[in-house]
């Protein structure tokens, strides 16, 4: 038996289809369906592991958890990750398929993907009672119309309903929503079953009368209008999120973390947590002028190292970190792609991770080296926080083991050239190893005075104990009493998927969402 099935595209990027489609994964999961989401194609460096090793786009991830759900590669079976511009790693069903132009993807790769799209599809129909599609930009660009897998071809051949979104905020809504009807095919139109308006701040009175118009103009009715909100407590999946970010320390923080943002910044969701420390200010800065004097500097993952320590080399931020580590006692974090450039050599003999062979010098902060090979480690995997590090020793009220879970996506093998100084940073078990990869490991390093530390485990700072550990080890090191743990991640993820449903049950029509999910 086919199941419902419903479908959310945009008037545009980043007017809230994630979001919203999250929210309706989560409303159908509450009312008892067995519901899962999906999104053809996405493009994003923000990734997600699943259990079994691969990788999708995290909103996805996210979508799926909101469902109760562990996620799979049929939930977003083709991502494009961006390396440099213009050139994009695809990954195929979580596995790397090639690295591709965006001419050669349009004219290679697109051809052939309706099968893959639509096998993935059919078998989350199969398998669930609803299905919540999300759709990519807007169906409306005419120069990519005719390949498209992702928005208006795809909700054609699922036989889906349409809901379209359009984001007020940003103004023009009304001029958004008719100019995307306007240059649909008119079946495609005849897909579109109502209007979400997003975003809304004023006064929905005088906002009446132009949804009064919308409908009469149309012929399509708006669904809801969803208001502004801040502080979703959700991951963002577009580095567009980072725009927002300030460079800026906020007042009264005890602690200021600066993270580095490169111009292909991957994986920035690792620090979501550490912003909602009630003792900690977290700062994206990309030039020198907007350092300060931090407490931390955090180099966070990237897809592509070699192009964004370059990046680091020019603007002269590389020269400035090592600087503040040396001469104000800054510490300095690595996570994944961060951590290899903190090192002293990084070789990429096949071009793996650049357009050409290479060899750069890293900061040489930490005594390791990084060797780039095709092979790509994408596992979950948990393990405890090395008693012998001064993290663990300096913190006398720590029990071992301080345990931490996270996953690992990276292509390069880091190691360790002297352990005079060092001592790994983590005990690791990899719950999802391919193989060849080893399913125990040591992971990272940490220098033998806590100065200087990386890791190739994303998630480190979602691990509530562990997170509040090091917050309270920086807090001793500038005199400050240490706070109690307060921040639980899972649960505060919890409670924000139930506060978004909360919200969209309230000023969406939901009785019509699931007549249009079903057909009628």
């Amino acid at each position: 038996m086919r199941r419902s099935i419903i479908m959310l595209q945009g008037t545009a990027s980043d007017v809230g289809k994630s979001v919203i489609t999250t929210a309706l994964c989560r409303i159908f999961t509450q009312d008892g369906w067995n519901t899962a989401p999906f999104k053809s194609q996405n493009m994003a460096n923000n990734s997600y592991v699943t259990p079994d090793g691969r990788e999708i786009g995290r909103a996805q991830g996210v979508q799926a958890e909101a469902c109760g759900k562990c996620a799979t590669t049929d939930m977003n079976p083709i991502l494009i990750k961006p390396v440099r511009d213009m050139h994009s790693q695809i990954v195929v069903h979580g596995q790397p398929y090639a690295q591709m132009s965006a001419w050669d993807y349009r004219q290679d790769f697109l051809p052939q993907a309706r099968p893959l799209v639509m096998e993935a599809l059919n078998r989350l129909r199969d398998q669930h009672d609803m299905v919540v599609m999300e759709g990519a930009g807007s169906p409306a660009e005419i120069n990519l119309k005719d390949r498209d897998i992702v928005n208006m071809n795809l909700a054609g051949w699922a036989d889906a309903p349409v809901l379209l979104v359009a984001d007020i905020d940003r103004g023009g809504v009304f001029a958004a929503i008719v100019g995307t009807l306007e240059l649909l095919e008119s079946h495609e139109r005849e897909r579109v079953k109502g209007f979400i308006i997003n975003k809304f701040r004023g006064d929905l009175a005088l906002l009446q009368p132009g949804l009064d118009w919308l409908q009469q103009r149309t012929g399509i009715p708006v669904i809801g209008v969803l208001p502004y909100e801040e502080n979703l407590h959700l991951e963002a999946e577009d580095s567009v999120a980072l725009q927002r970010k300030s460079s800026i320390p906020l007042p009264d923080r005890e602690l200021d973390i600066v993270i580095i943002h490169y111009p292909r910044i991957s994986n920035f969701t690792d620090f979501d947590l550490l912003e909602a420390e009630p003792d900690v200010s977290v700062r994206y800065v990309d030039h020198p002028d907007q350092l300060g004097t931090p407490d931390v500097i955090i180099l966070p993952g990237t897809k592509d190292t070699l192009g964004d320590l370059e990046f680091l080399q020019n603007r002269g931020l590389a020269s400035c970190i090592k600087k503040q580590h040396t001469r104000h006692s800054v510490q300095l974090v690595g996570i994944c792609g961060g951590y290899q450039m903190l090192g002293r050599h990084l070789h990429d003999p096949a071009g793996h991770d650049s357009p050409s062979p290479r060899m750069a010098k890293g900061l040489g902060l930490l005594p390791v080296s990084t060797v780039f090979a095709s092979a790509k480690t994408t596992v979950q995997a948990e393990g405890h926080l090395n008693t012998e590090s001064p993290w663990f020793q300096q913190m006398k009220t720590l029990e071992p083991p301080l345990s931490v879970k996270g996953y690992e996506i990276h292509m390069g093998t880091t190691t360790v050239e002297s352990r005079a100084d060092v001592q790994p940073l983590f005990h690791l078990h990899r719950l999802s190893g391919k193989k060849g990869n080893p399913a125990t490991i040591e992971d990272g390093c940490i220098l033998s005075d806590g100065s200087a530390w990386g890791t190739y485990l994303h998630g480190v700072f979602d691990n509530n104990q562990l997170r509040r550990s090091w917050l309270n080890f920086l807090r001793q090191r500038k005199g400050l009493e240490p706070l109690i743990q307060s921040i639980h991640g899972q649960t505060r993820r919890e409670e924000a998927f139930d506060r978004l449903a909360d919200t969209v049950r309230k000023h969406l029509d939901m009785k019509r969402i699931y007549e249009i999910a079903s057909g009628q």
